[in-house]
């Protein structure tokens, strides 16, 4: 019977700087150049994708292409719903953050009565709404989406109507209502935050665990810190965008880079940590972005990086 799904998404709608969606396929390149049968040992289903949308001309500017990044949502939400109703466990691969959205609400429906933790790994807290985001991008907006929050109370935008609909129903995507609430989220290396994002993250006091803390504590510390945070929740997820990593160590290969980031070791040892936890119900990796790379330098650590979870997983699993 298996126990692990690979689920992919080559999507990046919700993207400002194009090639996210190329970034499966880089971490691919990438296994065959280590000589690894990853993708060959384990089950693995791409979500279709609607990537040609890219081209029509935007109307909803404080919510770029939400419509088509509302149907990658729902296509997202079923199939991570039907991998967790067969108690398989889904490891996401995709392109641009905003299909976490999706990720969540499958997540959530399928086990409604739960409730769901989020460790997020990132440089960036992902809180924003049509009402505050400063690019429309909707990578800067899954968290918001999955928690309902709106966060009128720092409102700086008027998206039109059409938006405001569009944010609604996405809103509602596999769950009718919030899939997470905000104080259940823990960041882990958010060092590039806007002002909305910050009165959120005050407003929940929401933890977030620095990339100096983990160096000065270590990362056993930072794991058991999430994890204790998130102990009343029942099910916990962890996203984690290759932005969370060092782009002076690694590469600036993701579309928004943010200096003095996590090293990969520390970042290898910190997901194999967490995805020993019993109540960790899925994994994701997202933003490698192999244009605006060198020797495919992210996608190499992206893939060591899911290599190794992976077989932590695995061996939670197994045990």
């Amino acid at each position: 019977m298996e126990k692990l799904k690979i689920i992919e998404i080559n999507s990046e709608l919700g993207a400002g700087t194009p090639g996210a969606s190329l970034g499966v396929g880089a971490i691919k390149a990438a296994s065959l150049n280590k000589g690894s049968d990853f993708f060959r040992k384990y089950k693995n289903y791409a979500v279709p994708t609607i990537n040609e949308s890219l081209f029509k001309k935007i109307d909803t500017p404080y919510a770029r292409h939400i419509h088509e990044v509302r149907i990658m949502a729902e296509r997202i939400c079923k199939e991570v719903h039907a991998t967790i109703a067969n108690d398989i466990f889904p490891i996401v691969l995709a392109g641009d953050h905003s299909t976490a959205a999706g990720t969540i609400s499958g997540i959530k429906s399928a086990r409604p009565e739960k409730r769901l933790g989020v460790i997020w790994i990132d440089a960036h807290a992902d809180f924003h709404s049509p009402y505050t985001t400063p690019s429309g991008n909707l990578h800067g907006c899954p968290l918001a989406i999955a928690s309902a929050e709106d966060n009128m109370e720092c409102r700086t935008n008027n998206p039109n109507e059409t938006t405001i609909k569009e944010w609604e129903a996405i809103k509602r995507v596999g769950f009718d209502g919030p899939k997470i609430n905000p104080e259940d989220v823990v960041f882990i290396g958010v060092r590039d935050t806007e002002e909305p994002e910050r009165c959120i993250m005050e407003k929940y006091n929401i933890r977030n665990i620095l990339v100096e803390e983990v160096r000065k504590h270590g990362v056993e510390w930072a794991a058991e810190e999430a994890l204790d945070r998130l102990a009343h929740c029942d099910l916990i997820y962890i996203s984690f965008d290759v932005d969370s990593l060092d782009p002076d160590e690694i590469s600036e290969g993701t579309g928004t880079p943010v200096p003095n980031g996590l090293f990969e070791k520390e970042a290898l040892a910190l997901n194999r940590l967490l995805v020993q936890n019993p109540k960790v119900c899925a994994w994701e990796i997202v933003e490698v972005n192999p244009t605006l790379d060198d020797h495919n330098a992210m996608a190499e650590t992206a893939f060591n990086l899911l290599e190794s979870t992976t077989g932590a997983v695995e061996d939670r699993l197994d045990n």
